[in-house]
């Protein structure tokens, strides 16, 4: 059988082994996390030290051991009870201003809206007012005009009765002309000869 090829190769020096240690990148911190536990560092407020740790002198008797432990878990779940209805208490200031900013928020946005849309109608009523009264400037010329068509066409009327009234007064006159018997026939002659039409 031939020799594996693990067995065949050189095992790694100390001087390359060294080299990958320290070329190696070391876990460190990104800039944000960093810049995120300083930010709640400086808001954090820590608590005073306890003044049990390090207070325990473990007692000879069995029984005043087991008092002594009770009586610190009771002191304990004490403190545990009154630091969780100071974080209750804070949660619920925090949820009452939330609601706060939010209420503010919505009667802010409903005082823009109703200015908004009192703004808008007063936009169109203005409109409004400006449409009708080009619309009421339209109708007065649009009635000059009319009227100013009517009043020519009864000049014009008016000027063709008085010319029908002329042509016919005039043929009137001149057919109640007396014509003279000796003028008679000259007329007639001429009257066959020029035919104007009467």
């Amino acid at each position: 059988m031939l020799p594996s090829r693990f067995f065949l190769r050189k095992p790694p020096s100390n001087h390359l082994l060294l080299r990958h240690v320290s070329t190696t990148p070391t876990p460190s911190r990104s800039s944000s996390s960093t810049i995120h536990v300083k930010k709640h560092s400086g808001d954090h407020e820590f608590l005073h030290p306890s003044t049990f740790i390090n207070t325990w002198k473990p007692p000879r008797d069995p029984k005043q051991a087991e008092a002594q432990l009770a009586l610190l878990r009771r002191e304990y779940a004490r403190k545990v009870k009154e630091i969780r209805k100071e974080y209750i208490k804070e949660m619920e200031l925090q949820r009452l201003e939330k609601l706060r900013k939010d209420e503010a928020k919505k009667e802010a946005l409903r005082i823009a809206n109703e200015e908004r849309k009192a703004s808008k109608a007063a936009k169109k009523k203005a409109e409004a007012i400006e449409r009708e009264a080009a619309e009421e400037e339209f109708r007065r010329t649009l009635m000059t005009e009319r009227a100013e068509k009517l009043e020519y066409w009864r000049i014009r009327q008016m000027k063709i009765e008085e010319k029908k009234k002329e042509k016919k007064e005039l043929l009137h006159r001149q057919s109640s002309l007396w014509v003279d018997e000796s003028e008679l026939e000259k007329k007639t002659l001429e009257a066959i000869v020029d035919t104007i039409p009467l």
